[in-house]
């Protein structure tokens, strides 16, 4: 059986739709559905993946559930990363039972370790908008657009009727299979292929063409390939940056007054301004290197690993926006010439 496609447009910013009727997550979609790609979508988005790889899906998954899918099974990918996470924060900060010189250390250790993992997954993530920002601002093309997808589910037991659950995927998660039907305005107005133009003209390849989609579409796989490559290489490197930031020595100021009781103003303002220079003073470090080491990695081991993150976001970024695909510029008048005669069949 094959069920229609619902897609549903809004002019304003997308929202959960059903959030406002008291539907249940999975009610609030009628079909599949284009998503706006902001902060707030993208929170709830990784509120509800997480929310259901602790919760819903194990529990599909133990009980042997028909519906279990590949999709959840890669959800709950999320667990034993945040559970690492949280063991590698924690693994050097239980120094109760230790000695009082082995507490020191484990603590200084421990803090350190905490911190690296923050700002591995701060830099990771946050480094993926130097190559996503930079192509949807020269090429039209957002390659993170998410949207929902209505998964229809089979039936468990005979008091089951119209089960379904909601996936959350991006356009170009499949430079295959992308969905371009998503993109799509309404069928028979104006508007029909508002996005494959702007992205047209944006690209020069002109305005009001009859079949803007069909010019773009290799242009946009072209750049979906490109940029996915260069986002994976650069934020991992940024992600190294951030972990050879957070293990330099001067944050041990910070951590003696390391606070987060918001509710005491003058206490928390003041963690902040020491977390302000002892960053100021991990980049310096950072940059300087070891200053007794022989050698040169030794001194410039940040500068390299900076410059390498750098160097891989440029080249990343250049070479996405080197885009080969754009149909030749030659038209009909170019090919054809009108004072010779021609024959038509």
């Amino acid at each position: 059986m094959i069920l229609p496609i619902n897609i549903k447009f809004n002019d304003k910013t997308p929202k959960f739709y059903g959030e406002e009727s008291g539907k249940k997550p999975d009610e609030m979609y009628d079909g599949d559905t284009l998503l706006e790609n902001n902060f707030s979508t993208r929170a709830r988005i990784g509120v509800d993946k997480i929310t259901k790889a602790f919760t819903v899906y194990p529990v599909k998954g133990m009980t042997g559930s028909i519906n279990s899918n590949f999709y959840e099974f890669l959800t709950m990918g999320n667990v034993p990363y945040i559970i690492g996470s949280i063991t590698l924060m924690s693994i050097f900060n239980a120094y109760k039972s230790y000695a009082h010189r082995d507490k020191l250390r484990a603590s200084q250790l421990g803090n350190k370790m905490a911190l690296g993992v923050l700002f591995y997954g701060l830099f990771k993530e946050f480094s993926k908008n130097f190559i996503d920002k930079p192509v949807k601002w020269f090429t039209g093309i957002d390659t993170q657009i998410p949207y929902a997808r209505v998964i229809h589910q089979l039936q468990q037991s005979p008091q089951d009727s119209d089960l379904t659950s909601i996936e959350y995927h991006k356009i170009g998660e499949s430079v295959d299979f992308t969905r371009w039907d998503l993109l799509y305005k309404k069928t028979g107005t104006p508007e029909h292929n508002l996005i494959f133009d702007k992205i047209a003209k944006k690209n020069g390849l002109g305005e009001n063409l009859n079949d803007s989609d069909q010019e773009v579409k290799p242009i946009y796989k072209e750049v979906l390939i490109k940029s996915n490559l260069a986002r994976t290489i650069s934020s991992y490197l940024w992600a190294a940056v951030g972990v050879g930031l957070a293990f330099q020595n001067s944050w041990k100021h910070y951590f003696k007054v390391m606070n987060f009781k918001i509710w005491q103003p003058k206490v928390f303002a003041h963690s902040i301004k020491i977390f302000g220079k002892s960053a100021l003073k991990a980049t310096e470090s950072f940059l300087n290197g070891k200053e007794k080491s022989k050698s040169i990695a030794g001194k410039h081991s940040g500068k390299i690993l900076l410059g390498t993150a750098l160097a891989s976001t440029i080249l990343g970024l250049a070479n996405t926006l080197h885009i080969t695909k754009k149909p030749s510029k030659s038209n009909i008048k170019s090919v054809m010439n009108d004072k010779k005669e021609t024959v038509v069949c």
